[in-house]
């Protein structure tokens, strides 16, 4: 069973990104064979710094590796590298609806967030994504709810396809991680922890100090009381859901731990947990980043790979539509 999934080097990564998707990732490779894309292409339809793209790919790759990806048994490879994700994109064009594209949720929200940039790369995102899946044939695509409009599309396209031109690609599904709470900002717990704060966002590479100092001063509830309740007590509870991912605890078991222990107590504890995972992450990702030479041989390695599944399909797809002499 094949997985395919894919992550942006738009910069650091945060607490959010790891619990909800990587430390999934890490589980699935033990079973399943996986790749995952460093979607560069992606990155580029908001305001971004040409210098640091290259930077982040690496630190982006870097912290996939150091977090627990391995690379011999997760293709890990860069989307720029493989043209046939843009040609597969612009064969999908022609058979993608203009309301369909243009009723996309996610469009309409970075539209909102970037008015001066509003390009048309952002609105053709979901069919540059519904290419980047169907390339590989994947069964399954992990993702968040947030998501999935565009796995939709990318199986309608995929159907629609097959129908006009023949049997071509594998339907998608997606995989829909259960028993996963969304990690919430740190100051705002009503919204997700997100880069564009960082205040309030807990990034895998911040200081040990930093991260202390953030958990501290995280926004809780009114009362003392330590208990799940996302509605009337939706700031601790968030703390809830990060202390029981890394110590493996129950929230039952969370609340009889520290019942009349009081939020400075609990915090303090949170901070231990996330410590002790961050410590020996950051100590193998500087070693990593001190050879950007291996760096880069392994992602190419990766990229070779997936290389040669794209172009197969890419010639299959060019004798069904007309293309190929």
């Amino acid at each position: 069973m094949r997985i395919l999934s894919g992550i942006q080097p738009t910069g650091k990564l945060h607490l959010g990104n790891y619990i909800g998707a990587i430390s999934q990732w890490i589980k699935l490779q033990e079973k399943k064979e996986c790749f995952i894309m460093i979607a560069d292409l992606h990155s580029l339809t908001i305001p971004y710094d040409p210098k640091e793209l290259q930077k982040n790919i690496l630190d982006t790759f870097s912290s996939l590796l150091s977090l627990g990806i391995d690379s011999n048994k997760t293709t890990i490879f860069l989307q720029s590298e493989i043209k046939e994700h843009t040609f597969l994109c612009w064969i999908l064009n022609t058979i993608c609806k203009l309301g369909e594209i243009s009723r996309m949720t996610q469009f309409k929200e970075k539209a909102k967030q970037f008015k001066e940039n509003v390009n048309v790369g952002l609105l053709d995102y979901p069919v540059l994504q519904a290419a980047d899946i169907l390339l590989y044939d994947p069964d399954y695509v992990p993702v968040g709810r947030d998501q999935l409009q565009h796995i939709e599309l990318a199986r309608d396209l995929s159907k629609r396809f097959n129908n006009k031109f023949g049997e071509t690609f594998k339907v998608p599904k997606p995989l829909i991680l259960k028993g996963k709470e969304k990690i919430m900002s740190l100051s705002d717990p009503s919204k997700k922890m997100s880069k564009s704060i960082p205040s309030s966002c807990l990034f895998l590479d911040d200081p040990l100090k930093t991260i202390e100092r953030k958990i501290m001063r995280a926004k809780t509830d009114l009362g003392k009381e330590i208990k799940f309740d996302k509605e009337k007590k939706p700031g601790i509870s968030n703390l809830m859901v990060i202390y029981s991912f890394f110590s493996k605890k129950s929230f039952s078991q969370i609340e009889k731990e520290f019942k009349g222990k009081g939020y400075a107590v609990f915090k303090k504890e949170i901070i231990k947990e996330v410590i002790k995972f961050l410590k020996p992450y950051q100590k193998k990702k500087r070693e990593l980043l001190k050879n950007k030479t291996l760096l880069k041989k392994i992602l190419k390695e990766g990229t070779k790979k997936a290389q040669k599944i794209a172009s197969l399909k890419i010639k299959e797809v060019e004798k069904k539509v007309g293309l190929s002499f």
